[in-house]
């Protein structure tokens, strides 16, 4: 009786030992993965919240919504040939070069420098005008963000205004066509910067310098404000400030925190 009790005893010992084991072992693990790297988060993100996928999402609004700011004209033509050319040609170019079309998007622009320049071109277009079309609402006035997102953005840049200033400035600045951004960098700081073309942070190319987890763009593309603004880039700009979705840039930026 006596033995049997041991043995039970020592099993049991021997279970706990090899349960706290791999207990300790999964809180490792999972603290190296929390730590780890940021790309293991953004990745995880974009999978959920903020997956893009091949295909075009509709407007979450109509073509009129935007107006005084942008015309109808030019929001139609925008969405519906210039991004919808982009969509088209993405998933032609991921055909020919055998890319999973199941997997998000953001998988594909981490790994860009594996691919082509007509895969790097349209899904570049395709990504940032899915993400453009969503950072916008229909205007208001005195519109800016609250709560963590500003509280950050004071933090970083000193004050709204300031900020407003930077990122304006990236966008008047950028040479012939491309975007300005808003993004969080891997150390998970708020920065501000432009790409060239349908470039963005997400890509892993020499050519992007300011990397990260994109959270704001803006279309600086002539086409992007022709029609109703001819040359006047800056006005367009300055216009543009009463449309940010601002919902949607924090969720973004909470996402990736």
């Amino acid at each position: 009786m006596e033995t049997s009790s041991n043995n039970s005893r020592r099993a049991f010992l021997k279970t706990s030992a090899m349960a706290s084991t791999l207990l300790l072992s999964g809180i490792s693990a999972f603290s190296n993965l929390l730590k780890g790297s940021e790309s293991s988060e953004e990745a995880t993100h974009r999978v959920t919240s903020f997956s893009t996928g091949f295909d075009q999402d509709p407007l979450p609004y109509g073509y009129n919504a935007l107006e005084p700011v942008i015309d109808a004209t030019t929001m139609e033509i925008h969405y519906s040939k210039h991004a919808a050319a982009y969509s088209k040609n993405l998933k032609e170019a991921a055909i020919a070069e055998k890319v999973n079309m199941q997997a998000s998007l953001e998988e594909v622009m981490a790994t860009i420098s594996n691919y082509s320049m007509k895969m790097r071109n349209n899904g570049g277009g395709h990504y940032n005008h899915e993400m453009f079309w969503k950072c916008m609402q229909p205007a208001r006035s005195n519109n800016q963000p609250d709560g963590l997102l500003l509280a950050a953005i004071e933090k970083q840049f000193g004050s709204f205004e300031n900020f407003k200033t930077s990122f304006s400035e990236a966008a008047k600045t950028r040479f012939g066509s491309g975007w300005a951004w808003l993004y969080t960098n891997p150390s998970g700081e708020l920065k501000i910067g432009s790409t060239a073309n349908q470039d963005n942070p997400l890509m892993n190319i020499p050519s992007v310098e300011h990397k990260g987890f994109p959270l704001l763009c803006l279309d600086v593309w002539e086409h992007a404000y022709y029609l109703k603004y001819q040359n006047r880039r800056i006005e367009y700009i300055q216009n543009w400030w009463n449309l940010v979705n601002w919902s949607y840039v924090e969720k973004r930026f909470l996402a990736g925190k």
